[in-house]
């Protein structure tokens, strides 16, 4: 204590000086209209300068928090949406509760991804504890990334739409021909379409979206655009080449979609010894 003391008696010429100043100052700018606007002016300005800068900052590391609370709101809307377009039966038969498909809408982020194994899969930050279930469909803004594998308390692993061990049923939108989209190890931003008749009329640029026949998508859900058609080979279908709609170097949000009647629909398949494709 006493070296502080000492220190600042050791200042005292111009700590004294510096009080002057600032006395000085207050009383050119309280007895000075012009000098006192322009004071405070000036002040305002650099006040509001440093607190658009700590605003900035702030922002900048609730960035994550703000994205995963649009995702969550953006899930929530999609559900909604999706249960304003429910399309009414064309004779305008009241249907029964039990035959209307329910879909259910999260949010996660990928915190894990591969591309260049032929079995490519994704983590998430979501899991067992925020309503994940393995089965549900994945996908983004873009369109369909994936089904979900495995669950842990906190994270899920999902089966790539860029794994060759996925089918996921699909359809040409133009026209309503339906078939399976499945990925051929090859080109991460090329998949196939298969199974489509070869006297079904389909051209590049034809628009290819799931089908809704799994139960695992909505109907609708973009996957990819027809690149070409090759009518040589296999003698029964043709040999389509979509441009995936999802670039997966880049995915990081996705939205993840439960059918709430999928487990009654799986036991009735099994009961029926058939396979829904995924």
């Amino acid at each position: 204590m006493l070296r502080i003391l000492q220190f600042l008696y050791g200042l005292r010429s111009f700590l004294l000086f510096a009080l002057l100043e600032v006395l000085a100052i207050w009383l050119i700018v309280a007895n000075n209209s012009p000098q006192g606007a322009a004071f405070f002016n000036s002040s305002s300005a650099v006040i509001g300068s440093v607190l658009k800068t700590q605003s900035d900052v702030v922002d900048f590391f609730s960035l994550a928090k703000e994205n995963e609370a649009l995702l969550e709101e953006n899930a929530k809307l999609t559900e909604e949406l999706k249960a304003i377009k429910l399309i009414p039966d064309s004779a305008r038969i009241e249907l029964d509760s039990t035959l209307k498909v329910s879909f259910e809408f999260k949010g996660a982020r990928i915190v894990g991804n591969s591309l260049r194994f032929s079995q490519n899969h994704l983590t998430i930050n979501k899991g067992e504890k925020d309503g994940i279930k393995p089965g549900m469909g994945v996908f983004n803004q873009e369109g369909v990334v994936g089904r979900v594998k495995s669950v842990s308390t906190n994270y899920a692993v999902v089966i790539s739409l860029l794994n060759t061990g996925l089918l996921v049923s699909s359809k040409i939108k133009s026209n309503g021909v339906f078939g399976t989209v499945n990925w051929d190890g090859k080109n991460s931003r090329q998949a196939k379409m298969l199974y489509i008749p070869r006297h079904v009329t389909a051209q590049a640029g034809d628009t290819i979206v799931t089908s809704g026949f799994n139960a695992v998508f909505p109907e609708g859900i973009p996957i990819g655009i027809i690149s070409s058609i090759n009518q040589t080979g296999d003698p029964n279908y043709l040999d389509i080449l979509i441009d995936l709609s999802t670039d997966f170097s880049k995915v990081k949000y996705v939205y993840l979609v439960e059918n709430t009647e999928l487990s009654e629909r799986d036991s009735l398949n099994q009961q029926s010894k058939i396979q829904d494709e995924f």
